[in-house]
Parts: C-alpha cells; structure tokens; sequence
C-alpha cells in the first residue's frame, strides 16, 4: 500500500507563491538603457528561440518544486502484515506410553476409549491454543525418548502426539527417566520459563534415575513440574495381554510436583483431564494478543533524485542558451 508519512508537507507547493506576492518583481524604472537600433531585426532572430528557453526553464523549476514537495511528504510503501515474535515459555509434555494405558476406562462421546486416546484428544487441543510457547514432547515407557525438540511448530508436535502408540517406548514406567531427559532438554532456557507437564497412570517401575532425586534435579534447574495421574482406578489389570504396571503412585507424583514449585492434578475422567489442562492455562498463560508489525519501505528517495534531474537539466538548458 502506498502512503505519505507527512501529507501536510504538501502546503509548502504554495510557498513560490507567497513569496511572489510577499515580494514582487523590481521595477526597471529608472535605470540605464542602450539603444539598439536593429534591436527590432535581433528580437526576430532571437526573441523566439528565448521565449521558449525561458519558458522551459520555468516549466522544469516548477517540476522541480513539486518533486522536493512530493518529496517533503515521505513516500512510503507499507508492506503486509508480520506477526512480532513472542517471549513465551518452554513447555515440555512427557506422556507415559506403558501397557497400563490401554486401559479403557475412558468416555469420548458416548464411546470408551484408552487412556492414551483421551489424552491426545485433550492434549492435542492444549497444543494448539500453545500460540507463542516453545512446546517439546517426550515419550516414556520402559525407556524416556525426545520425541520432538522445543519448537514453535505446534502442528508438527500435535501430529507426533496422535501418532504416538502403547508400548512403543515399553511396557513399563521411567517416571524418573523422564523427568531427568527434560532437565537435560530444558536447561539452557530462562530459569523462570522451565515448565514440564508430566502425564502418567502408573508408578516407577523402570529406569535409572528415581523419580524423587529426578525431581531434585529439576528443582536445582528451575524446572516447574505439573504431574497428571490419569485413570477412574488406582489399580491396573492385564489388558489384551499387556502385563499391566503397579497402582497410581499419587505421592511421589504429589511430592515432585510440591517440590518444583508445581501442582499434582488427579484425572478420573475425559472432563476432569480437560479441566486440568484449562487450569493449566492459567497457571503458565500463554503470551498477549499476538502482535503485528508492517514493514515500512521509504521512497522520498525517488522524488528527490527527479528534483535533482529537473534540476540540472533546467541548469544546463540556460547556461546553453
């Protein structure tokens, strides 16, 4: 789009103007003539090829003026708009993936459904309204993989999330190797924007690390942990031949939690886990009103350079003449 910084700078085109009217030509009165008596003959040779002269001159000094004008009046060419980058937070899922998660003791519509397929359908919602958070997702069963890296990409972090299946990562539970893989991920961010959802529905039942040093770890990092125990039961059974994990340890993840400066959130149902992730919202909220910037171009450059042009042509057809 095209547009004038200073449109008011338009009212210096009526300075000549005011000066001519402030300041009217002399009057030749008075001075000093030489006859010429040819003069008559010497105005037929010449007087023409002079007029016209004179009258290119002013129409070149005019073309000048309302160049520097046009100029004064900052051109401008405003290109669309460009979202602004925001600060936003850090935001670690790690979703546990063991064989305890096939439970389907879930209600989406009317139908039951897995614990997993619960959790990315409301996971999945919490991704997307993420605008301006870095969001990166860890898998976790017998062994805690990176699934994606910090990203604004909020769609390509989604998409991993529905593909994700039961078992893939093990059948059972590194609640510790989890949290100590997303202190490794998360410790070169700002200390105050370390955050880390962690989404189980067993106890630790694998892994190297223990949960509670983990999270002792964390706490060192600045790492803020929120723990989600999911499941309408605290005991696990043997599901479609899955040897099921252990009852929902709801203390340590209580403990971890309490200690990174968290909250522990109990989801027994479809409603109650999308009531978390609401809450959660709040808890860490997401950046302002995402902000727009439009690139500005100037063009007082264009203008100017015919100004000068006119000029030096007008220049050069008086001193050729």
């Amino acid at each position: 789009m095209f547009n004038f910084a200073w449109p008011y700078a338009a009212a210096i085109v009526l300075l000549p103007l005011v000066v001519f009217w402030l300041f009217p030509p002399a009057r030749d009165g008075g001075l000093t003539v030489v006859r010429v008596p040819f003069f008559h003959r010497l105005w037929q040779k010449l007087g023409t090829s002079l007029e016209h002269a004179g009258a290119l001159v002013r129409a070149l000094a005019i073309l000048a003026w309302l160049s520097l004008t046009a100029a004064a009046m900052r051109p401008q060419w405003i290109g669309e708009p460009v979202a602004l980058p925001q600060k936003g937070r850090d935001l670690m899922l790690a979703v546990d993936l063991s064989g305890s998660m096939e439970q389907h003791d879930m209600v989406i519509n009317g139908r039951r459904v897995d614990r997993l397929t619960a959790v990315k359908a409301v996971a999945g919602n919490f991704i997307e309204r993420r605008a301006g958070d870095r969001i990166g997702l860890i898998l976790f069963g017998r062994n805690a993989y990176l699934q994606a890296p910090l990203t604004f990409d909020r769609k390509t972090v989604k998409k991993l999330l529905y593909e994700a299946q039961i078992g893939m990562a093990g059948k059972e539970t590194a609640i510790g190797d989890a949290i100590g893989l997303a202190v490794k991920k998360l410790h070169e961010t700002p200390d105050n924007n370390r955050v880390l959802i962690l989404l189980t529905d067993g106890q630790n039942t694998a892994g190297e690390i223990d949960p509670l040093k983990a999270a002792e770890l964390a706490k060192a990092a600045g790492l803020k942990i929120y723990t989600i125990g999911i499941g309408s039961s605290g005991r696990a059974s043997v599901f479609s031949g899955w040897a099921q994990g252990s009852a929902l340890d709801e203390r340590s993840l209580r403990a971890i939690a309490q200690m990174t400066g968290g909250r522990y959130f109990r989801a027994r149902n479809v409603q109650e886990l999308a009531q978390i992730y609401d809450v959660l919202d709040k808890l860490e909220p997401r950046p302002g009103a995402e902000e727009f910037f439009r690139p500005v171009k100037e063009l007082y450059y264009l203008p100017l350079g015919m100004a000068l042009f006119w000029l030096l042509l007008a220049l050069w057809r008086k001193t050729w003449r």
